[in-house]
């Protein structure tokens, strides 16, 4: 559990500094200078550091920064997998699982900017787990390093409609409307993309 912790410490650290510009694209990054810097033992570092991989965030070891069309084409895939999930969550949610849904709106609405980012991050797990499908939700966590900068830029900077839209989305899955649920997640996902393309220009 220490050992875990520690891994997804070193991940959160290295990851947020890569998006903060402290290593830029194509600077090489190595167990022993992460763990350095961090003053962490390698092991979890070398963790952090192969899953950053599998995220495309380093490749040979080497920092390699999201560009614009990485971005779009990320966001492309999410729409689909996760309107798929919440369609999937509008015939299969317990009612249960759709109050759970439900109050982490309620908690974003009134928590503080850190709150928010938690709040948002477990609406969107919470829907991806609910569609039971092993693979997609393998695949979302795959892209899990380019979603957190886009939920960060939304969060942070206060999106607006954001809250409204997954109030709206809750509402399609309580009425079981599945076409529904899945058009208003991708709506609510380019919004989310426009938004983040706008803040980084």
């Amino acid at each position: 559990m220490k050992k875990q912790f520690a891994a997804d410490q070193a991940y959160e650290r290295i990851r947020d500094a890569i998006y903060d510009g402290v290593y830029p694209s194509g600077e090489r990054l190595t167990e022993v200078q992460m763990a350095e810097e961090l003053q962490m033992s390698r092991t979890p570092v070398r963790e952090a550091l192969k899953r950053l991989g599998e995220e495309g965030l380093l490749k040979n070891k080497r920092v390699l920064a999201p560009t614009e069309k990485e971005f779009i084409d990320t966001f492309d895939v999410r729409r689909l997998l996760e309107g798929h999930a919440a369609a999937r969550a509008a015939a299969y949610m317990t009612i249960p699982e759709k109050e759970e849904l439900r109050a982490c709106v309620t908690h974003a609405e009134n928590g503080q900017l850190e709150e928010r980012m938690y709040w948002n991050k477990q609406f969107h797990e919470k829907l991806v787990t609910a569609s039971g499908n092993e693979v997609l939700i393998e695949a979302v966590s795959r892209m899990e390093a380019i979603v957190y900068l886009f939920r960060q830029t939304v969060v942070y900077e206060q999106r607006p409609g954001l809250l409204e839209e997954h109030h709206a989305i809750c509402d399609a899955i309580d009425a079981g409307d599945r076409e529904l649920a899945d058009t208003r997640m991708k709506d609510h996902l380019d919004n989310d993309l426009q938004f983040a393309l706008r803040m980084r220009k």
